[in-house]
């Protein structure tokens, strides 16, 4: 059959569409870590930045939080739910696994001073920028 063969279906059946969803459904399998979970919004400011992230389901227990340098770390994992042995799956769209996501900021971070909360399913890590990347005002001397 040919390509100009597939036209006439109307679009009944296109081979690229079926191996995209074959692509997603093997990748829920896999439980390698996922690196576009969790999504992230980022705010800077002039003192620090924060980072929120929502994981909903998601015990704050089974999260690690690690910064080393420029880059925040956030790993965790969202254990599947335990079915009892009768029940079965009409619909499973919810992901679970570990998953782990590295982001580089553009400053230096003091590590030490880095704090996080998490409240109703939304993480917040607050991420103080070092010291000498703050911006310093500079007195203009005049003679």
């Amino acid at each position: 059959m040919l390509w100009r063969d597939f036209d006439d279906l109307n679009g009944f059946w296109d081979p690229w569409r079926e191996f995209e969803w074959m692509r997603r459904r093997l990748s829920r399998l896999i439980s390698e870590p996922t690196y576009d979970f969790p999504p992230v919004n980022i705010w800077v400011s002039d003192d620090d930045t924060v980072v929120t992230t929502e994981i909903p389901g998601i015990d704050p227990r089974d999260v690690d939080i690690s910064v080393t340098g420029r880059t925040l770390t956030i790993r965790g994992s969202r254990k599947s739910e335990e079915l009892k042995e009768e029940d079965s799956y009409h619909r499973r769209e919810r992901w679970s696994g570990r998953f782990s996501k590295a982001i580089e900021l553009p400053f230096n971070i003091e590590a030490d001073k880095v704090s996080a909360r998490f409240t109703k399913g939304i993480l917040y890590i607050t991420l103080p920028k070092a010291e000498a990347e703050r911006p310093r005002k500079i007195e203009i001397k005049s003679e």
